[in-house]
């Protein structure tokens, strides 16, 4: 089920309104039968892949929760059977293919024979997500962070928390289970400021990220045909989509589980603010970069180590972290080139401070804010060709062009093939939406550091705030996309 459909419109208010009616000890019951329908409504058959994957670590943590700290080692035999048997689901939907027609071609380059069948396996939603919760749970039953839920429903509810199941946040066991068995009185003040939150999100994915992708989607399923100028905006329009698209579906996600009492960790701060990279990915996808440094970094040896190691602790796990994002050596690419920018900003750090300071940038600090934050959006706009292109030689193509159309000047001046540039195939209304709406949001930014526009709005005297409300609905009615466009998220 899509949070943008209307199936979801009449979804969400029956199951908050019966959440609250029923007594508190049963709520989760109810919770547990709306995330299976939520689920289910996608392909019900898949349902039994998450329900398997619920079992085997429900029962491998209560396994691990037998034996004390003093015990540890005889943990170890069902933390190894939970984490391959979630491994191995993910393997096989999701890399077995990739792996396989890897080999396939290296095999036809080397005039070798290669029999290995390809398996036509339709990927289930949101796996990379629910694997990636239960593994963490697993780990810190292990390393006793926390008790083994001896609750099966608890448990299953955990892993399939309809808000938060098919795209995040990741959530951790420490954080959420705890919450579940909580009694959530209903608060109008509460359940006012977690509409809101949905509201912002489906602005962003509606108005912004759908809009947006007319336009990107053009251009990156069809680069030959464009040039240049074209294919810069394209490639910001995309940086703009992907986090409204994402930012999005969690900010709907935060909201929704706000709504009925539960509060799922932020996911996003204003990332395109970032000065440095590192700081990039302490404000993006946030639940997917701090599992990767609890449960990969760390457990390597992260900065503790010989500086080579410590090299290449980062460049492997930013090389897996693309590697979760798709079944393509395109987010292999992105992935590597997000761990040579850190590699190469540690190596480079005082050469760098000491051109800033030779050329007089740290004796303006806010013109070398701005400067840093242009520099990280350059490079991360770089790396998002080879997330968004098709393959690696559309990405090549897209770079190349891109950087031909910098140095052309006076094509850039003279902006050939208007048309093509304000992308008319799809309308200028669309483009025209597209760049107000994200120049609303960025103001909104901007105000949020100095406090919640949350907050802000809900101080205004009550016909201010509805009549901010009824102007935004308004204008997504009018303006917004509602071809059930899919988040992109839910491909990972």
């Amino acid at each position: 089920m899509l949070f943008n459909s209307t199936e979801f419109f009449i979804f969400f208010p029956v199951v908050v309104t019966l959440y609250f009616l029923t007594p508190p000890n049963r709520r989760w019951l109810i919770l547990l039968l709306a995330s299976y329908y939520f689920y289910a409504s996608w392909r019900p058959a898949y349902t039994l892949i998450l329900i398997g994957s619920t079992l085997v670590d429900y029962f491998c943590g209560r396994a691990m929760g037998r034996y004390s700290d003093v015990e540890k080692h005889k943990r170890k035999p069902f933390l190894w059977l939970s984490l391959l048997s979630n491994l191995s689901i993910l393997g096989l939907f999701k890399y077995y293919n990739f792996f396989n027609d890897s080999a396939h071609d290296i095999a036809s380059a080397l005039n070798m024979s290669y029999a290995m069948p390809a398996f036509e396996l339709l990927l289930p939603m949101g796996i990379s997500f629910y694997t990636f919760q239960t593994m963490s749970y697993s780990i810190d039953v292990y390393h006793g962070r926390i008790k083994a839920e001896k609750h099966l429903g608890i448990f299953a509810l955990f892993v399939t928390f309809f808000p938060q199941l098919v795209a995040g946040p990741i959530e951790r066991a420490g954080n959420l289970l705890g919450q579940l068995k909580m009694e959530h009185q209903f608060s109008y003040e509460r359940v006012v400021a977690g509409l809101r939150r949905m509201g912002w999100g489906f602005f962003k994915k509606i108005m912004i990220a759908d809009n947006l992708a007319l336009m990107v989607n053009q251009v990156y399923n069809n680069p030959t045909d464009y040039e240049g100028i074209t294919l810069i905006i394209a490639t910001v329009f995309f940086a703009f989509q992907i986090y409204c698209d994402f930012s999005g579906y969690s900010d709907i996600a935060i909201g929704s589980a706000q709504v009925m009492g539960f509060q799922l960790m932020e996911n996003f701060r204003r990332p395109y603010f970032s000065k440095s990279i590192s700081e990039f990915w302490s404000r993006w996808h946030i639940s997917l970069s701090s599992w990767f440094r609890d449960y990969l970094y760390i457990p390597l040896g992260g900065n503790r180590v010989v500086k080579w190691r410590w090299y290449y602790n980062l460049f492997i796990t930013f090389l897996v972290s693309g590697l979760w994002h798709g079944a393509n050596w395109t987010f292999v690419v992105w992935g590597a080139l997000h761990g040579f920018y850190l590699v190469f900003a540690i190596v480079t750090v005082k050469q760098r401070d000491a051109l800033a300071e030779a050329i007089g940038l740290t004796s303006r600090p806010l013109l070398y804010k701005w400067v840093q934050v242009l520099s990280v959006f350059a490079l991360v706009l770089f790396s998002w060709v080879f997330f968004r292109a098709n393959s690696i030689g559309d990405a090549f193509y897209i770079l190349q062009s891109s950087v031909a159309g910098i140095g052309n000047i006076r094509q850039l001046l003279a902006g050939i093939d208007l048309q093509h540039i304000l992308f008319m195939d799809q309308g200028f209304k669309v483009f025209a939406v597209s760049v107000i709406s994200i120049l609303i949001m960025e103001t909104v930014h901007l105000i949020q550091r100095n406090g919640s526009i949350s907050q802000l709005i809900s101080q205004r005297p009550a016909v201010v705030r509805w009549g901010l409300y009824y102007v935004v609905i308004v204008a997504v009615l009018l303006f917004g996309q509602f071809g059930h466009q899919e988040f992109i998220y839910f491909q990972f």
